[in-house]
């Protein structure tokens, strides 16, 4: 399909939608009067047909052609997509019987979620308006929640899990954000660091040539940006999606400040993957069973999305796991083994940074696709990123020798920056643009002091 202006596709998929509504209403319509059954003929619902989209160009009509939905799935979406953009649709739910005086109990659903007033369907309200009162198509139309139908697989619409001891069909109908966007807006919305979401995206100006890794550090970086760009045909077309398992798992190890996260940043800028860096101390939780949640909340999210799942000082989350001593010890090993299914089975590419591999559960490194050691930078490297992290609008005292600098203190490339960083500071506060060897060494000094170490 053609690039449209944004205008455009908001314009062509409320149409869409406006028509698709129209349609909803009627089969409603048919089924509320079905059920009075007050001697009125009226046609089956499978008889009131959708609107065709045989010219129709909007995102809503190019996601029913590509997944080829029916008139079960094509219901189903449009059921859950109304409380986000027609809610009072499905304001005649919120009927009492007369007779019980509460809800219709065939018509499921959920009113009470927050702020929001409005009706939300549920599985039970959905096989409803397909099936009626007839069991042989309810039982029928369940394939909707089977976990191989692309609504599931594809993480397009699920059934929310419902309380237990209550009916599975009791969930409710949940749309995926980016589905709900793609179909309104035609923009899918970057997801908002909360209590949802803890992870934050990072991203890097820098270019590739600003890298200083070693040669096979490196070709095994860019073993990663060619799973991105060609694992697909890898797992679909050659087929070997039934003898491997999904997704990409990578282990960054190596000292603090020798490019970790940058390298991370910059597989997110090469291959067009918006990478998040995963926010721990918000994941990680005393209280038993949380951690798991709020790590199922990313990985949800992150589902069918393209995104790098980057996971910092990693330690904290796959860790040894430790001998058995208590029930704490017990359950913590059994989160253990919780994220390792967990990342086994995601379908994207999650790199875990340490700065010690001995820190990591054997379990964990065992199912790294790649192990990728971050050393520090020799001699030669040093002085390329000596070179090249002054301000070009600084000058350098005459005695500064900056491959006397890369040859005596052996140093990773952050612990250089933040050098440049004290000794362009200490410039600036004394009004001048020189860098001085006093104010370098002495920045030297402040990195070696931090890791135990003298000059």
């Amino acid at each position: 399909m053609a690039q449209q202006e944004p205008n455009i596709i908001i314009a062509n998929n409320a149409r869409a939608l406006d028509a698709e509504l129209k349609w909803f209403q009627k089969v409603l319509d048919a089924r509320l009067k079905l059920q009075m059954d007050n001697g009125e003929k009226i046609p089956d619902i499978s008889a009131i047909l959708p609107p065709r989209h045989d010219s129709d160009t909007s995102m809503y009509a190019s996601l029913t052609v590509h997944y080829g939905m029916n008139y079960a799935e094509r219901l189903a979406f449009i059921l859950a997509l109304i409380p986000h953009i027609k809610p009072q649709l499905l304001d005649i739910f919120l009927t009492q019987n007369a007779e019980t005086n509460r809800c219709y109990t065939q018509f499921g659903g959920k009113n009470a979620l927050g702020d929001f007033k409005g009706f939300l369907p549920t599985g039970e309200t959905l096989l409803y308006i397909l099936a009626g009162d007839s069991l042989e198509k309810r039982f029928a139309f369940s394939y909707l929640f089977a976990a191989d139908h692309f609504f599931s697989v594809h993480g397009v619409l699920t059934l929310e899990k419902a309380t237990q001891g209550t009916p599975w069909l009791s969930g409710a109908l949940v749309l995926s954000p980016e589905m709900v966007d793609l179909v309104t807006t035609g923009v899918v919305r970057k997801p908002v660091y909360g209590a949802d979401f803890p992870a934050k995206q990072i991203r890097t100006q820098q270019e590739p040539d600003e890298l200083f890794l070693p040669p096979h550090t490196m070709e095994q970086v860019l073993e990663i940006k060619s799973w991105v760009q060609h694992g697909g045909t890898l797992l679909e077309e050659l087929g070997l999606g039934e003898k491997i398992k999904p997704g990409y798992r990578a282990l960054f190890y190596g000292p603090p400040g020798t490019g970790k996260t940058f390298t991370a940043s910059l597989l997110g800028r090469l291959t067009g993957c918006d990478v998040y860096r995963i926010d721990l101390s918000a994941v990680v939780s005393k209280y038993i069973g949380e951690t798991e949640k709020n790590l199922e909340k990313i990985f949800s999210r992150a589902e069918h999305k393209n995104w790098i799942l980057f996971f910092d000082e990693a330690d904290a989350l796959f860790g040894k796991r430790t001998s058995i001593k208590d029930a704490h010890d017990r359950f913590a090993n059994q989160e253990v083994s919780y994220l390792l299914q967990r990342l086994e089975d995601f379908n994207g590419v999650v790199i875990l940074s340490t700065n010690f591999k001995s820190n990591m559960d054997d379990a964990f490194t065992r199912r790294f696709q790649s192990i990728i050691h971050f050393p520090l930078p020799k001699q030669g490297d040093r002085l390329r990123i000596w070179k090249n992290a002054f301000s070009e609008k600084t000058l350098l005292e005459d005695q500064v020798s900056l491959p006397e600098l890369a040859e005596k203190y052996e140093l990773s490339g952050g612990a250089i920056m933040n050098v440049v960083r004290y000794v362009t500071l200490m410039a600036l506060k004394n009004q001048r643009r020189t860098i001085t060897g006093t104010d370098i060494l002495d920045g030297v000094r402040k990195e070696f002091q931090k890791e135990g170490r003298t000059v």
